[in-house]
């Protein structure tokens, strides 16, 4: 039975840092607030004396902006920006919410509920409605039905375009609108202070 072979671990590269910058020149930023356009061997070497990484950071430059720093905390830094911006990106999501032509009023007004909420979420909502059998016949009560809603969130989101018709359904979309939150007035309490006397006549 032959050895196990020995695999060498591969090593990852970090890519436009030190040695691994393939420019030839850099625009060399240093912690002291020097700016200058070197060779990027010098560079490198000015860098590791001064026990820092030469990191490019515009690599699109010309020639490339290469800073002076710890690679540990640029990346840290880099880290933190991804996850700020991760946290402001809001994915908007298409919520269907889906009537017959003959929907009665109570479930009309369940699934009106929906769709207010998933607007208030800042979703989209695909408004449809099914048609079986020879309901298809009745597609402008379907019609009617979706203007109707579209009516009644108004206030909650904006119709995209007009009911459209496809195959068994028609459906329509809604997006949601941004509320304009109106600051209220703060009053000015009255003063408490007597008003001055009159001058005598």
């Amino acid at each position: 039975m032959y050895p196990p072979r020995f695999v060498r671990p591969r090593v990852r590269v970090r890519e436009n840092v030190n040695e691994a910058i393939r420019a030839r020149e850099v625009r060399a930023v240093f912690p002291d607030g020097s700016v200058e356009v070197m060779p990027t061997q010098a560079a490198v070497r000015k860098a590791l004396d001064m026990g820092l990484d030469l990191i490019v950071v515009s690599p699109t430059a010309e020639p490339p902006v290469a800073k002076a720093m710890d690679y540990g905390q640029w990346q840290y830094e880099q880290k933190k920006k991804q996850h700020d911006a991760r946290k402001k990106q809001h994915v908007i999501l298409v919520k269907e919410v889906k009537f017959r032509p003959n929907t009665d009023d109570h479930d009309y007004d369940f699934k009106l509920k929906h769709a207010v909420r998933f607007l208030g979420e800042g979703n989209r909502v695909k408004a449809i409605v099914q048609f079986r059998g020879r309901e298809i016949a009745h597609a402008d009560l379907g019609r009617k039905l979706l203007l109707r809603l579209a009516e009644d969130l108004a206030e909650h989101g904006a119709v995209e375009g007009t009911p459209r018709l496809e195959g068994r359904s028609a459906h329509v979309i809604i997006s949601p609108v941004k509320k304009e939150v109106k600051e209220k007035k703060k009053e000015k309490p009255p003063s408490s202070a007597p008003p001055p006397p009159s001058a005598a006549q």
